[in-house]
């Protein structure tokens, strides 16, 4: 029983705290390496080729306008051997009601035939949204498990919240 974290983070300018600042590590990064401290996992980045924008302003507007084209960003590597991992924790942060169009991408470009799906969102007061939803339907003969949500804020702060979650899954 092998897990993968495949998790899509952005560093850069984001809304924290009530006001828009600089993180040098994306917070879904922040959750996907501390999980990956916690159980034996390979940690997987979901990197697109387009580079978002690090002013948050910007960004957004990228993330919206892929959001209403139903867009498919490209991504710049495929996971190696998928077929080796019978459970694929899915982390991301909320944009837009869902999860980034490059998970799109990601879902759509693997076979995740009988996978155990756990995910994990990061976001500013809407956990998953339609993300639950959206997995279901890219993944349709895959197991999704009940995810965790964590509000960006937390992310230095949410060990025990993580810790519970991932007992819970027997993970």
């Amino acid at each position: 029983m092998k897990t993968l974290i495949a998790y899509f983070s952005h560093a850069g300018e984001n809304y924290t705290h009530g006001t828009i600042g600089y993180l040098e590590v994306g917070n879904t990064e922040v959750v996907a390496r501390k999980i990956h401290q916690m159980i034996p996992s390979d940690l997987f980045y979901i990197d697109t080729v387009k580079k978002y924008p690090d002013n948050h302003m910007e960004k957004i507007q990228v993330a919206r306008k892929e959001f209403e084209e139903n867009a498919r960003p490209a991504l710049t590597k495929k996971v190696e051997h998928m077929e080796a991992y019978s459970h694929i924790i899915l982390a991301f942060p909320n944009w837009w009601t869902t999860m980034p169009m490059a998970l799109f991408t990601f879902l759509e470009s693997d076979d995740f035939d009988q996978k155990i799906i756990c995910s994990l969102v990061t976001h500013g007061g809407s956990g998953f949204s339609n993300a639950i939803r959206d997995i279901k339907r890219l993944c349709p003969t895959a197991t999704v498990k009940e995810g965790l949500a964590i509000n960006g804020d937390d992310v230095n702060h949410c060990d025990d919240e993580i810790r519970n979650w991932l007992d819970q899954l027997g993970l």
